[in-house]
């Protein structure tokens, strides 16, 4: 072998290779004695095949990158249904897929009320819906799904002004934030995710069932198989982790739309919950490691208008006017975990929401 390491020294104090090697190794130590000449081979050698390695990676990634997005994607909604006549609310529509929705259902011809947090933000996206769709009939109004006053609050006014409500999209949620209540004193997960829509679907079910037949849409996620329902420490003041938070808080939108759904039966008021997928999106927003996955993946990843074309779907596809306590993605059914299909933890969930909500709802 020494021959060989030998007659390999002019490659490899080649400048190239040299200046690949000398970062890792110091220049002094590039005239090794006896059997370190092997070592420092192999050394250089597994530098090599990974850097080769890296670079058949990014031409492989490159050349399929059509094929990548098109995957990525997911289903699509091929449903041309008009929606003239019709009124959606769709809560959190100011961003991501929410606005996408809203733009969706306004070039279809339905009135679109846009239930926002921040006013300014929503009646920045109405504007650049209007702009999309000159005439798309959106309107903004203020819902805070943090503030039970709030939701009682524009469930009133809502109730006075609209006199038809065909379509509910509960899509509105947060993800993965530090620790936090809502103003009553929720974990902010459960809290916003869960028990503020529980309590808007409560006070406007009455509207949809004389409007019927209508929807009601909640978005949950794939993140529901990860989850429990902790009802000994449902808002997470034992322990908290805020993935874990996440996860029980989808749980409860698919156990809800479950639930509901078994409720509304014959009452010509369908009730689905969606999994919108991997979603590019500000979702991640309270996340540093979230965020810079999610841009350094961000190929591999559904544009916020791709993300709503499940909850599209289950709005307007007319095969599913009948279909209602089940759970979608890439607008197909999808798989419910098996927590997710307990009627009796359904049940628990429902009477402990009313008991931490104030109200009765049977």
């Amino acid at each position: 072998m020494m021959p060989f390491a030998v007659s390999l020294s002019p490659l490899l104090r080649s400048a190239p290779l040299y200046a690949l090697t000398s970062a890792v190794l110091p220049t002094e130590q590039w005239r090794p004695a006896g059997g370190d000449r092997k070592a420092h081979i192999r050394d250089i050698m597994l530098l090599l095949i990974i850097a080769a390695g890296l670079g058949v990676g990014t031409v492989l990634v490159i050349l399929f990158a059509p094929h990548i997005r098109k995957y990525a994607a997911g289903g699509v909604c091929m449903s041309s249904a008009s929606l003239e006549g019709k009124t959606v609310l769709i809560t959190g529509a100011n961003t991501g897929i929410g606005k996408e929705t809203a733009l969706d259902l306004a070039v279809r011809g339905a009135r679109v009320i846009m239930a926002c947090r921040d006013v300014d933000k929503g009646e920045e996206a109405a504007a650049s819906i209007r702009a999309a769709y000159s005439n798309a009939q959106v309107e903004v109004r203020e819902l805070d799904l943090a503030d039970t006053c709030s939701i009682r609050a524009f469930a009133q006014k809502f109730l006075r002004e609209v006199n038809h409500l065909h379509i509910l999209i509960n899509n509105a949620g947060v993800m993965m934030c530090p620790y936090t209540k809502t103003i009553d004193g929720f974990e902010m997960h459960i809290g916003v995710n869960h028990l503020g829509h529980f309590l808007l679907t409560s006070l406007l079910i009455g509207l949809l069932k004389r409007c019927a037949p209508a929807r009601i849409v909640v978005v949950s996620s794939l993140a529901h198989n990860f989850g429990w329902i902790r009802f000994h420490d449902l808002h997470s003041q034992g322990s908290y982790n805020s993935g874990l938070a996440y996860c029980q808080s989808k749980l409860a939108n698919v156990l809800f739309a479950r639930e509901l759904a078994r409720r509304l039966k014959d009452t010509n008021v369908t009730v689905n919950s969606v999994h919108p997928g991997t979603v590019n999106s500000d979702l991640t927003r309270h996340s540093t490691l979230m965020t810079i996955f999610f841009t350094v993946f961000s190929m591999f990843l559904k544009t916020p208008r791709e993300g709503a074309q499940t909850s599209i779907y289950c709005a307007v596809a007319e095969e599913l006017h009948s279909i209602s306590g089940k759970h979608f993605s890439d607008c197909a059914p999808a798989f419910v975990a098996p927590q997710g299909r307990s009627e009796e933890t359904a049940r628990r969930l429902w009477d402990i929401s009313c008991e931490h909500l104030g109200i009765e709802w049977n």
